[in-house]
């Protein structure tokens, strides 16, 4: 038996377990899934004869280096900070490793030994990064293998609520790590290329300059920048290509509304408020506003934002229940953007029977032949239910299929690195396509802009 270790087991693990077991007889695996709780886990195997589950705290060294050792792989699901230490013991021990999160600069440091070591570690493995990074790739080799120059290249991603459960005002409910979805943008200015002009636009402005996006039928979406789209230029080989361009996709009107939670400073996470514990909805809310001896809170929120009583953004902050001054924040010490994501978890927390969906949509302009060209390139996944959710499918599953193909030897390169290869990407989007995840492709007319008549 070949004993795959998975570090981690969060909701982002159902279809990677589901996956690697059903193998597991065919490929004689043996699956120790190690986590601070066990419980999940033990739900997902279901006593499973080929899976066992470990308490496993990736802090204690000793733990940690005895199942690292019995491992032929080692899959971290853990967040990304706790990669490291995992990482180097993986070298140490002269095991492959896999994760689905970005490659930091510290794991950049254990490429040299990697190689050395003929040791695999695949980063950026999941959905974004992962997926769109395949899909990408794919066809801008396919360009360049067409001898074609590349204009364009713009790549949009979104875990959002599917239809039949997009039951509120936002269209939106948390598919995925809340406090990512609060602190979204934060830390710099957006950064991108626009027919070769440099654009950058600062955090306080980035949910009013949005892109519209109609995505294989399945309705019309916006995007906001993601924070540098700039440095995959050079890991896409892209270094001089006039258009860059990457961002978040959510429905229309989102971005719109949330720039209210950025203008009034509720997705600050630099400081904590005294008394949050105690604080009231309604009190937290009026941390943000000028002091009135007789102006109620709603009306101060109004005028400061020019917000008129019947607008629907007003009706958005009405059905979160913001004004509430019964319901208390309940975090010791908690920043701004932990009360607002207390808040907002009342109303966005997936039901039961909702579903969730990813939608991903790239654009690739090139010019052939003295003809520009454009082909746009959509994938829309639904989820199943709450434990198998299209961010668990699209997360988990490049995951596992990577990790069987470095045990078998199918991918041989070694080195710290991300599925941008052909030996990596192509057998790994054709065995996606088999679960549902396939892009479907159209050509389109170019849309890029004749930098000869217009300013950039």
């Amino acid at each position: 038996m070949k004993y795959i270790l998975i570090i981690g087991a969060g909701k982002s693990s159902s279809f990677l377990i589901k996956y690697l077991l059903e193998k597991s007889d065919e490929e004689k695996l043996k699956l120790i899934i190690g986590d601070i709780s066990t419980d999940y886990a033990n739900k997902l195997i279901n006593n499973h004869k080929n899976a066992e589950t470990i308490v496993l705290d990736v802090f204690n060294k000793k733990q940690r280096v005895e199942n690292i050792k019995k491992a032929a792989i080692v899959i971290s699901m853990l967040p990304a900070r706790f990669h490291i230490d995992v990482a180097k013991d993986c070298i140490k021990f002269k095991k492959h490793m896999v994760t689905a999160s970005y490659i930091s600069d510290e794991m950049k440091k254990l490429d040299k030994e990697a190689k050395e070591n003929g040791l695999i570690f695949m980063n950026e493995i999941g959905l974004d990064p992962g997926i769109d990074h395949m899909s990408a790739m794919q066809i801008i080799d396919r360009i360049r293998d067409n001898n074609a120059k590349m204009l364009l290249f713009e790549s949009f991603c979104g875990g959002l609520v599917a239809p039949e459960s997009d039951t509120n005002l936002w269209n939106y409910k948390f598919t995925w790590n809340p406090r990512n979805v609060v602190l979204a943008g934060q830390g710099g200015a957006a950064m991108f290329i626009q027919e070769g002009t440099y654009k950058y636009i600062p955090y306080h402005k980035l949910f009013r300059r949005t892109e519209f996006l109609t995505i294989n039928g399945s309705g019309k979406f916006e995007a906001y920048a993601n924070r540098d789209s700039l440095k995959y230029r050079n890991v896409y080989g892209l270094d001089d290509i006039p258009t860059m361009y990457r961002g978040t996709i959510r429905k229309v009107g989102f971005s719109r509304a949330w720039n209210i939670f950025v203008q009034l400073g509720m997705t600050d996470d630099s400081y904590t408020i005294e008394n949050s514990e105690n604080m009231s909805y309604r009190d937290f809310v009026n941390l943000f506003l000028a002091y009135s001896p007789s102006d109620s809170v709603e009306l101060k929120l109004r005028s400061y934002l020019k917000i008129d009583q019947d607008d629907v953004m007003w009706e958005k902050l009405i059905e979160l229940d913001i004004f509430n001054h019964k319901k208390k924040i309940g975090i010791k010490n908690a920043t701004p953007a932990q009360a607002l994501q207390k808040i907002l978890s009342d109303s966005w927390t997936l039901k039961e029977d909702d579903k969730d969906m990813i939608v991903m949509q790239h654009l690739f302009g090139y010019e052939i032949d003295g003809e520009k060209r454009q082909i746009e390139s959509s994938l829309v996944v639904y989820g199943e239910n709450q434990t198998y959710t299209a961010m668990a499918k699209t997360v988990g599953l490049p995951v596992a299929i990577a990790a069987l193909k470095i045990l078998k030897g199918e991918i041989k390169t070694p080195g710290v690195q991300l599925p941008i290869t052909k030996e990596v990407y192509e057998p790994i989007l054709k065995e996606l396509e088999g679960y549902g995840i396939k892009f479907i492709e159209k050509k389109i007319p170019y849309l890029g802009y004749n930098p000869n008549t217009v300013v950039g």
